[in-house]
């Protein structure tokens, strides 16, 4: 038997009853069928009659019967009930325990122990070629403000170069004097030195004496005392205030002479004035340079003395402004040159150099245009060449303008560099020349081709420099640099005695902590010098030709041995290629040259 249901629903009834009545008659009809398919499964299946069931409601809902549901219903369920106050409670007891934490302790930090720096030194070495050097440093502090200190310095040896005629020993003692003081708002010290230096007019020309016999060429040689010695004899001082508008103020007076009666009197004052005007540091230097000297002869005529005499009064104001990567220092010099037999002079120069960070630190782009008056004196040429004969025209050398430019800066943290190019106006520029001689036994011991004399010509020199330098490490440092140049002279045939070509380089290294060596190679180019012999009679006139002075590179190195903070050894070798070249015309240096010495430092 088949049983057919159909419900009739009718909407008669609420919106909402309708829904719960569908939700009941599934309710139902699921209810049905399982009890349906477990009778099934217990009974056999019977057929049965159809019936038809009509469910009937007489109630129609409507929309205003519909009743809404609140947003946030009403909960009574006993799990929703308020919570009460739960208190615990721990019981504790005591719990023994062997255990002794320990205390906290900071990481030690190794230091490098600082060496001691010692007030005072002394040196001493000896050589071959009788060579001696010594050298004696002392300073002692007064109080909290004074100090005293001195310095001996000597360099002696006792000749012996290959080939030479004449003695060509040398001496070289000065000893330096200082006492000083450094005050809250004012330093000062005042200097003594005193100075003895003994050279030998060594330098004969190579062809010397070929036109006299073998015997009068020898009591020629013989004949000739080169013995050159100087005296020097100077007094300055120096001081600097921390708040006064005299910024400095430096001062020198020296008295050089010589064992043929050339005297000469220097006196040189610079104070600095410095003030602000408008953020930017305004400084002036005044400048007092007086020379003034004799030569008892003039090397032509033996019976005419020689006097000069040079006041240069100058002015140099200047100031410096600094605006993001630019440094410009804009200044300018007026000098006026007083001679004492002769017309005075005005000259006017420019101060001027500029700055730029190209890549901050790493390229530096400079600039600049500057000139100045200076003062030639008898001792600072003798420092140049010491082979002078004393019969020399002194006067200043004018240099008009000095207009550079170049690149600085680093290639890495450890590598420098610095390029630069200038051009050089200079008037009056002093030269170094050989001078002619005779052979008559009645000339001075400087007048037989073995003394130089000063030339002055205008000359406009190019010049290339370049520098590099390396610290690898704090244990090896390296450095190069080198210089090329090209002269146009006036009236002179050539630059006399200047290289076209100079290259310096150095490597200083630390072996261990107590060993170190270094090293230092130059090389010189070719120089040009000229000389005659006026005593040989030419079929024809003499050529003007110069001689060429070969180029020539030295080598020396040092290695030490620090016995202890103040005892240290040490091994000087000069001149380790063994090349007798020529420094000046006629005159070949030394060869291979060995030292031994020791420096001790030391306190009071």
């Amino acid at each position: 038997m088949v049983i057919k249901k159909y419900n009739t629903i009718s909407f008669k009834e609420p919106f909402s009853q309708c829904i719960n009545l569908l939700s009941v008659s599934k309710l139902s009809v699921g209810v049905a069928l399982l009890f349906i398919s477990q009778i099934s499964l217990a009974q056999d299946k019977k057929q049965i009659g159809n019936e038809t069931v009509n469910v009937v409601k007489p109630y129609t809902p409507k929309i205003s019967d519909a009743s809404k549901v609140k947003e946030v219903p009403e909960l009574d369920d006993e799990g929703n009930a308020k919570k009460e106050t739960i208190k615990y409670t721990i019981f504790s007891f005591p719990v023994a325990s062997t255990f002794a934490p320990s205390k906290g302790k900071a990481e030690g930090v190794e230091k490098e122990e600082q060496a001691h720096l010692f007030k005072n030194y002394a040196t001493a070495g000896l050589g071959n070629y009788g060579t001696f050097i010594g050298e004696l440093f002392v300073n002692h502090d007064l109080n909290d403000t004074d100090y005293v200190g001195g310095m001996f310095r000597h360099h002696s040896s006792q000749g012996g170069i290959k080939d030479v005629l004449l003695d060509d020993k040398f001496y070289d003692t000065s000893l330096d004097l200082m006492y000083g003081s450094n005050r809250e708002n004012v330093s000062w010290n005042l200097d003594l030195g005193l100075q003895n230096q003994i050279y030998n007019w060594y330098g004969l020309p190579t062809d010397f004496g070929s036109g006299l016999t073998p015997q009068n060429r020898g009591q020629l040689i013989n004949s000739i005392d080169p013995r050159q010695s100087y005296n020097r004899i100077s007094l300055g001082g120096n001081i600097a205030f921390k708040e006064s508008i005299l910024n400095k103020m430096s001062l020198e007076f020296s008295h050089f002479t010589d064992i043929f009666n050339s005297a000469e009197n220097r006196f040189y004052i610079k104070p600095t004035v410095q003030f602000d005007v408008m953020d930017s540091a305004v400084k002036t230097d005044i400048i007092v340079d007086y020379v003034g000297g004799t030569f008892e002869k003039n090397y032509i005529n033996n019976t005419q003395s020689l006097e000069y005499g040079f006041t240069n009064i100058g002015i140099s104001p200047s100031f410096v402004m600094l605006k993001e990567d630019w440094t410009l220092n804009i200044g300018a010099a007026i000098f006026y040159s007083i001679e004492n037999q002769n017309t005075n002079k005005l000259y006017v120069y420019p101060k001027f150099n500029a700055s730029y960070k190209v890549v901050g630190d790493l390229m530096i782009f400079y600039a600049g245009a500057e000139g100045d008056l200076k003062q030639n004196s008898y001792q600072d040429l003798v420092d140049l060449n010491p082979f002078l004969s004393p019969t020399l025209f002194i006067k200043p050398s004018d240099q008009q303008y000095d207009i550079f430019a170049g690149l600085k800066g680093k290639l890495t943290n450890n590598l420098s560099y610095n390029v630069k190019g200038s051009y050089i106006n200079e008037r009056n520029k002093a030269l170094f020349r050989s001078n002619d001689y005779t052979e008559n036994t009645a000339n001075e011991n400087y007048a037989f081709g073995n003394s130089f004399q000063v030339v002055y010509d205008d000359m406009r020199t190019l010049n290339f420099y370049g520098e590099l330098k390396a610290d690898f490490s704090d244990n090896v440092t390296f450095g190069v640099n080198g210089s090329f140049s090209s002269f146009k002279n006036d009236n002179q045939s050539e630059a006399w005695n200047l290289p076209a070509i100079k290259v310096n380089t150095s490597l200083d290294f630390n072996i261990t902590k107590k060993w170190f060596a270094g090293a230092n190679l130059f090389y010189v180019g070719e120089r040009k010098d000229y000389k005659t012999n006026m005593d040989i009679v030419y079929v024809v006139a003499p050529s003007q030709n110069p001689t060429t002075l070969k180029s020539y590179f030295d080598v020396n190195a040092n290695v030490g041995y620090n016995y202890s903070d103040r005892l240290t050894a040490f091994v000087r070798a000069n001149n380790i290629a063994n090349n007798g070249y020529q420094k000046w015309l006629s005159y070949p240096v030394q060869s291979f040259q060995l030292i031994l010495g020791a420096n001790y430092k030391f306190d009071f």
